[in-house]
């Protein structure tokens, strides 16, 4: 936990980033009000963000209670509970298995692995050390229950479960990780035991296994495996029950079928598993979003990674009596993966470093104690594996040290992000909005064009850059840009938006046709955007008055029947530009109506 500390302890002075933290914390009212009843209330019924993780909410609503904005505290939060786990991991695998450096060792490489940053870096990937929290206390209750079944006991299993998924639902494969674990270290499984057979032939004396539990026989715990499935259907049901709310939170974030093809998906799914376990073993050229490939994976590295798991796999079972372990192990890091494996695509990442934190639990503890069981067969002196281990850990902790290092700021996360892969979209508008942020133009143009030239039918990316454009005074470019994004996107309240902005430009220019036009433009496609664009306005006005300002003031409010506010709007716009004679002519025409 102090060397967790001491690593992580970089984090303290990094910034929030511009993706997502300000939808989950910077500009999220109900979070930024701290813990309040309507701040409960809303976590426990709210989907914003496109999930259901009303504890994730809390977390950082009492993070803003603590520490308002400053991101320091935010950060630290989300270190003390990566250390929590780090420690929970290893007491777990120490009481089930008996062996203590062989846990402390995995431990080690959860806690100080550069896969691990950006879930933990992240300050919006709080669900995911929160989940894995109490992922962990499940496993701790359940190896409990397992010693002594007792209805008080599972409830606790139950609690704990309920409380992962109300942090993150990717922790929905629990039921199936008990399974495991009833396999190796628990050994729970009747006939299924790699010692079944001696136990057989030496019924009559006490066997003591490395792996049971408080040094007892296996045969005092075990059960038939169709038991052991009855006992798990509680806790399915509560994973079923999870599975239904989040595609109802995230039905307008899971990608169709008619944009990702299935097959494709399912190629995708086969290179990031291995993909995963490259990076466990070369953790370099670490990125905070990796593009989907869409059609750019060539069939080599297809069937590569099939043949590579399907090689492993075929491994591990032949291994599955001398080797327990390494069926857990893999089939860990398989199952656990899964809700975020791509066969429901959420987003557009191909994969996402964060979505190993839990899985690659598997695959450390395979290498661990089939290196361990290596060097005992060879007779090794105790004092070899330790310090190659130290230096394995020290070796992933200067890299973790380094990869922590791109996130002291937007622009350099960006930058780095950039510099590791190919054809980021999202990389280029997020660094572009990063340097923008720190009043570099100039700078942040070109990675707005880039967006737009590596998908030219993005509205986003479009949009992005009409606004950059309008930023460095290309007004007419500006609103071409805008006018291709309400082209390309179907979703009317971007529609509006946009169309407002485009309104916006033409009272610069000044084109008070096309300011008329854009807003009974943006009215159409959502009315209920009126008295928002309304307020911009007046805001907008109050800060820096100008005579295209409050036409578009007046304009707008006469559409909305406010018709005295109109009148004083329009003689603002005169007051201000005497010649302006679309203001005097509505006047008129207002003037003319009342009479």
């Amino acid at each position: 936990m102090a060397a967790t500390l001491a690593v992580y302890g970089r984090v303290r002075s990094n910034p929030f980033i511009n993706f997502d933290d300000d939808s989950y914390v910077v500009k999220n009212s109900h979070v930024r009000a701290g813990v309040t009843g309507s701040t409960f209330a809303w976590a426990w019924t709210s989907t914003e963000a496109s999930n259901w993780h009303p504890l994730t909410w809390l977390s950082h609503a009492l993070d803003c209670e603590l520490y308002g904005l400053n991101p320091a505290g935010h950060h630290l939060t989300s270190v003390l509970l990566h250390s929590l786990n780090v420690v929970l991991l290893f007491l777990l695998l120490a009481r089930v298995t008996g062996k203590m450096w062989r846990s402390v060792m995995v431990a080690g490489l959860f806690a100080l692995h550069p896969l691990n940053v950006e879930t933990v870096a992240w300050v919006a990937e709080r669900k995911s050390v929160l989940s894995t929290l109490f992922f962990l206390l499940a496993l701790v209750a359940y190896g409990w229950y397992a010693r002594r079944p007792k209805i008080e006991r599972y409830l606790l299993v139950s609690v704990m479960f309920a409380l992962g998924l109300a942090s993150k639902p990717m922790v929905i494969t629990l039921p199936f990780a008990l399974l495991l674990l009833d396999f190796w270290p628990l050994r729970r499984i009747q006939g299924w035991s790699p010692l079944a057979a001696e136990l057989h032939r030496h019924k009559n004396r006490k066997v003591h296994t490395h792996g049971t539990p408080s040094g007892r026989s296996a045969s005092e715990t075990q059960l038939p495996l169709n038991q052991l499935l009855l006992e798990k259907l509680p806790l399915l049901a509560l994973s079923v029950g999870s599975a239904v709310i989040t595609l109802i939170a995230q039905r307008n974030a899971v990608r169709p079928f008619t944009r990702i093809a299935f097959l494709l998906r399912l190629q995708n799914a086969a290179y990031a598993y291995a993909m995963y376990i490259w990076k466990a073993f070369w953790p370099i050229h670490l990125a905070l979003f990796y593009p989907h490939p869409l059609h750019q994976l060539a069939n080599w590295q297809i069937g590569l990674a099939i043949l590579f798991l399907v090689g492993v796999s075929a491994l591990v079972w032949q291994q599955r009596r001398a080797h327990p372990y390494l069926v857990t192990g893999w089939l860990w890091y398989l199952g656990t993966l899964v809700p975020v494996i791509g066969i429901v695509q959420v987003g557009d990442q191909g994969m996402a470093d964060r979505y190993a934190y839990l899985p690659m639990i598997g695959i450390f503890v395979m290498v661990v104690w089939r290196l361990a069981d290596w060097a005992a067969e060879r007779t090794l002196k105790p004092w070899v594996p330790r310090a190659l281990g130290a230096a394995v850990l020290v070796i992933l902790a200067s890299l973790t040290w380094l990869q922590l290092g791109y996130w002291h700021s937007r622009v350099a996360l960006w930058t780095h992000t950039l510099q590791v892969t190919d054809h980021n979209v999202l990389a280029e508008n997020n660094l572009a909005d990063a340097l923008l942020s720190e009043g570099r133009l100039d700078d942040a143009l070109p990675h707005f064009q880039n967006a737009a030239l590596l998908q030219p039918n993005n509205p986003t990316s479009r949009a992005n850059l009409g606004s950059a454009l309008a930023e460095s005074g290309h007004l007419q470019d500006a609103i071409a840009e805008y006018q291709l994004a309400i082209q390309l996107t179907p979703n009317v309240q971007t529609q509006s938006r946009i169309y407002e902005s485009i309104a916006a430009l033409s009272a610069a220019l000044p084109d008070y046709a096309k300011v008329r036009e854009s807003y009974n433009q943006a009215l159409q496609a959502d009315p209920r955007h009126g008295p928002d664009m309304i307020q911009t306005l007046i805001e907008d006005t109050t800060t820096r008055p100008t005579p295209g300002g409050f036409y578009s003031l007046g304009f707008l409010l006469e559409l909305a029947g406010r018709l005295p506010e109109a009148r004083d709007a329009y003689a603002q716009a005169l007051k201000l530009d005497p010649g302006l004679t679309d203001a005097q002519q509505s006047l008129d025409a207002l003037n003319r109506a009342q009479k």
